[in-house]
């Protein structure tokens, strides 16, 4: 029978080192709370059962704005101290009765399901056990004036990490009796374990489920997170009757018109192909596909909010759109900027990430001709990192 386990975030902590004004578990990651990355993993695992979370006083309206819509156990209150915080943990634990207990910092918001699952796994098979890699780097031991005063062989040493996976009896029962005993000074659960008399093992940790503490951590984790792809469009309408062309959703004066697909807005449809390539997500004709008569004459605005959208539901942002018009005429300089405008308020972005310019084929081939105009778009979109995904 699979184990019943509980998993303990720790977001009591008052370190502000990352900036922002407040702690770092609220700041923001990617749109996220930094604590939410943590709630949101264990709450989508399918070997945890309650998730325990642990806030410092007075930050209950940071937190239920953080974890607005997961469903958990109601929060308690931490200590002035890490371990502190998690005996809080542990005892409002006692009525779920796990068999197994995870402590994670929510400082650690790259923990994956895959590092939740060898915890499961090695929590199983040992009464403690921790993520640990090997440390690459020379280690030194100093004194206070920062005095080398010994070498330690760093094939001995393992950098540790969190979740660390405990039989939630003992652990119980080790932080019971440290606090009988007046210490206070554990720095994690593990420590305390190896006091309590626990034999604590290791298993493989993740190299990437990196502590947030100071901003550089906090920025070079936001650059992490981004999944940053890029699409190419290219279209061709030819020129038909009409008395106006239109270009980037904008309807522009000319002698002729342009014949094709919907309205034949060159420029959107370029846009949507490179959006839609970006996703790896077919074309334009995949989605709205020229034999359909329902698509004949309707404005090509409808198609950009689509791949907009598209973007928006794998939980990504369109970063930049940078779109080219080939053809002689007409000019496109004085509409400009109300191509960006328009192209911006469909796909939702601000006009200075959206670029529009043109140029001419120097009277060769279909467009130097006058023939007809093509555009060539470039999409470039920021999805998600993937690595947090639940199973």
């Amino acid at each position: 029978m699979a184990p019943r386990v509980a998993a303990i975030v720790l977001a009591a902590g008052r370190g502000v080192r990352s900036g922002g004004g407040i702690p770092k578990q609220y700041r923001l990651l990617d749109r996220d709370p930094v604590v939410r990355w943590s709630l949101r993993l264990f709450l989508g695992h399918r070997g945890v059962s309650v998730i325990q979370p642990v806030i410092a006083e007075g930050d209950d309206a940071l937190f239920r704005a953080a974890a607005a819509g997961l469903t958990l156990a109601p929060p308690v209150a931490g200590g002035a101290t890490r371990q502190a915080s998690v005996f809080a943990g542990l005892s409002a634990l006692q009525s779920q009765v796990p068999d197994l207990v995870l402590v994670h910092d929510s400082a650690r918001p790259f923990v994956t399901a895959d590092l939740v699952d060898r915890a499961i796994a090695a929590g199983c098979d040992h009464d403690a056990a921790i993520p640990a890699f090997p440390v690459t780097d020379t280690i030194k031991s100093v004194d206070a004036d920062g005095r080398v005063l010994t070498t330690p062989d760093r094939a001995a040493l393992r950098a540790v990490q969190t979740p660390q996976a405990f039989r939630y009896s003992l652990l119980l029962a080790a932080h019971r009796r440290a606090a009988a005993a007046g210490r206070d000074d554990f720095t994690d659960d593990a420590a305390l374990a190896e006091w309590a008399g626990m034999s604590v093992m290791t298993f493989p940790g993740d190299p990437h489920n990196v502590k947030l503490t100071t901003v550089d951590d906090l920025a070079r984790a936001q650059a992490a997170l981004s999944d940053i792809r890029t699409g190419m469009g290219f279209d061709v309408h030819a020129f038909g009757d009409g008395d106006h062309v239109v270009l980037g959703g904008i309807a522009i004066a000319h002698p002729r018109g342009l014949t094709g697909h919907s309205d034949a807005d060159v420029v959107l449809h370029a846009l949507v192909d490179a959006i839609l390539g970006a996703l790896s997500d077919g074309d334009i004709g995949t989605h709205f596909p020229p034999s359909d008569p329902q698509w004949r004459g309707v404005s090509s605005d409808r198609f950009l909010a689509f791949a907009a959208q598209r973007v928006v539901a794998r939980g990504g942002r369109i970063a930049h759109l940078d779109v080219t018009v080939v053809c002689e005429a007409p000019k496109i300089g004085p509409h400009r900027d109300a191509m960006r405008q328009r192209i911006a308020a469909i796909a939702d972005i601000a006009p200075d990430r959206v670029a529009v310019k043109a140029t001419t084929s120097e009277g060769l081939g279909f467009t130097g001709r006058g023939e007809g105009i093509a555009a060539f778009a470039q999409a470039t979109v920021r999805l998600p990192w993937s690595g947090n995904d639940a199973r």
